[in-house]
């Protein structure tokens, strides 16, 4: 029986994405716009604090940013902020050897959130 829960979506889940489907275009149309004023407020910001953003994001609610002037390691970086800022970041690494050296940001948090983030990491850039 627990095989049949978590095998796939039940069909309630099933059924209110139908409905979301075929009757939340305002919704979707709203958010967005809602998503693209954070991400091109998260690059803009980003890149001030000296990020390098080669590929803007163009889908998901991500940033892949380059952190090699802040460390190499970005284990070590990602553990350093969320221990001095107090912002949650992923290190790079994570996500294969190719990403070492980056850090990975979301935007998936309020626009004010996200600004206090940023604000935070821009005061542990400074120290």
């Amino acid at each position: 029986m627990q095989q049949n829960f978590f095998i796939c979506a039940s069909s309630i889940a099933q059924r209110a994405g139908i409905a979301a489907l075929r009757g939340a275009e305002a919704d979707v149309a709203h958010m967005r716009r809602v998503y693209d004023q954070r991400r091109r407020f998260m690059v803009s910001r980003l890149r001030e604090l000296g990020f390098g953003i080669a590929v803007e994001p163009t889908g998901a609610f991500h940033v892949f940013a380059n952190a090699r002037h802040s460390a190499p390691d970005s284990y070590r970086l990602a553990f350093d902020i969320l221990e001095q800022a107090h912002v949650g970041v992923a290190p790079g690494i994570d996500f294969g050897p190719h990403g070492e050296g980056y850090l990975r940001f979301s935007y998936a948090n309020s626009l004010e959130n996200i600004a206090e983030g940023l604000r935070r990491i821009e005061g542990y850039l400074g120290r």
